[in-house]
């Protein structure tokens, strides 16, 4: 009792708070609210390959601590992980619990959304409509991420990123993508693992756009 304390709502609202009584409910008191500033000026979705074992925990997580608003798994070509849609439910439920304890250990502004699984054509039709709409991809060598970054001008309202599996895109795949209207960047002269690729776009999105 007494004690203060700051209550996010997960829908961008941020209140100041004194504990008046606790017993089989706590009693607050607001002092103060605020819209989070824990949220980054734009929205992005994160496309990404479903991966082998765990990884795909790690891949949530940490694409929630890096400003992620949505995390899609993709089904590609090369994935190795095949899930029934049985199987897809439950790791879908099982990764928005991930992704809840992430937004409020790293005092996120919102519930990051985990959506059901898509396969590559659908991902690649739905990342086309983003104001930036990235396609990661190892065999880009003309556009870089940062030159597709810094070619925007401004803040974009929305950001897709899309990561492929372990095995890489297929050249079916890479087609689609252009065709769709993505935008195909290189991250760089080193290959990344897919688990390794989001959090470094998304970072990378936030040292540009983050003031």
């Amino acid at each position: 009792q007494g004690d203060k304390l700051v209550v996010c709502d997960m829908a961008r609202r941020e209140y100041d708070c004194e504990i008046i009584s606790v017993g089989e409910s706590v009693l607050l008191l607001v002092t103060g609210e605020r819209e989070s500033k824990n949220e980054p000026p734009y929205k992005a979705v994160l496309y990404q390959a479903l991966v082998k074992g765990d990884k795909f925990d790690s891949v949530v997580q940490k694409a929630v601590e890096c400003g992620a608003c949505e995390i899609v798994p993709v089904l590609c070509g090369r994935s190795i992980v095949r899930l029934t849609e049985e199987e897809c439910l439950k790791k879908t439920a099982r990764w928005q619990r991930i992704a809840d304890e992430a937004s409020k250990q790293c005092g996120r502004g919102r519930l990051v959304k985990v959506s059901r699984m898509m396969t590559f054509d659908a991902a690649a039709r739905e990342a086309a409509k983003a104001d930036v709409p990235l396609f990661c991809y190892e065999g880009e060598s003309a556009t870089t991420l940062r030159s597709a970054l810094e070619g925007y001008g401004g803040v974009p309202e929305t950001v897709s990123v899309v990561i492929g599996p372990e095995g890489g895109f297929t050249g079916e795949e890479t087609e689609k993508a252009k065709s769709a209207g993505l935008t195909s960047v290189g991250l760089g002269s080193r290959i990344l693992r897919t688990e390794t690729a989001s959090s470094f776009v998304l970072a990378c999105l936030s040292y540009e756009f983050e003031k």
